[in-house]
């Protein structure tokens, strides 16, 4: 059987609402999440071991390869679909690690659906689903990799229709680690900034219909922030820099950091 293909296309949080810090340590957000058309590609060669092999010009930026989110979400499907049938995965790495824009993750989840593909799995299968959660935050939406609303710990994804938005994408190339920005928040645990009941009426009145303009998305995306812009500003200044240099820019409608990394989204 030949190799088949995935993309793990970049994910870029237009918005990013931390709502509160869950007693159990993990933040709830609300994020309004796109999907650019730059991405890795994850090939699936079925054969009987399951391996990984990373090539591309971001290859050594990936790590041990045991520790890969490929490999994670392809070990926690077999333990709970039998006899998974796996093959020898190589990720073609181009997207930036570190920068926000669920490069892993996005990985993670191209490798559930080339699985899917090859097990005759539905995308709405709910075994698929808690694999995807529980390989992290983002592997939902990802799998998905369509825009939506995110909330809770990334469960929850309500499908939104934003027309193409031209972005541009700046990575000054500083990694900023997830847990490091988290931190800089500084939220005690069980601590809210935002009733759960206020992101439950903004879901409701917030994101233009189906059909929506441009103009009118990025005014309801700019009455939105990043609420780890700060934070990882204070541990990356560069990040600051370069948003005040994306504000300058002429015909620039809005500058924003992406996630909790170090790319920054502009949007033109």
């Amino acid at each position: 059987m030949p190799g088949l293909v995935e993309e793990g296309r970049a994910k870029v949080n237009l918005t990013l609402r931390v709502v509160g810090r869950r007693t159990d340590g993990y933040h709830d957000l609300q994020s309004v999440v796109a999907f650019a058309d730059c991405a890795d590609k994850l090939t699936l060669t079925p054969g009987p071991e399951l391996s990984l092999k990373t090539v591309g010009s971001l290859a050594s930026a990936c790590g041990d390869v045991a520790d890969n989110l490929v490999l994670k979400a392809a070990r926690l499907l077999g333990e709970v679909v039998p006899n998974l049938k796996v093959g020898a995965f190589v990720l073609d790495k181009l997207l930036p690690v570190a920068a926000g824009i669920g490069g892993g993750s996005a990985d993670a989840a191209a490798a559930l659906r080339l699985l899917a593909r090859l097990n005759g799995l539905a995308l709405d299968d709910a075994r698929l689903l808690a694999v995807a959660l529980e390989t992290g935050a983002d592997v939902p939406v990802c799998l998905a990799s369509r825009a939506c609303d995110m909330t809770g710990v990334g469960e929850t994804l309500l499908p939104l229709n934003p027309p193409k938005m031209p972005l541009v994408l700046v990575n000054p190339r500083v990694p900023v680690a997830t847990r490091e920005v988290f931190e800089a928040l500084g939220l005690r645990h069980g601590e809210l900034l935002v009733g759960a009941s206020d992101v439950v009426i903004e879901l409701a009145s917030s994101w233009p219909d189906e059909g929506g303009s441009l103009e009118e998305w990025v005014e309801a995306l700019a009455a939105g922030t990043n609420d780890l812009e700060a934070p990882a500003t204070k541990i990356e200044p560069v990040i600051g820099d370069v948003i005040a240099a994306l504000n300058a820019t002429n015909g620039a409608w809005l500058s924003r950091m992406s996630g909790s990394g170090a790319d920054l989204l502009c949007a033109i």
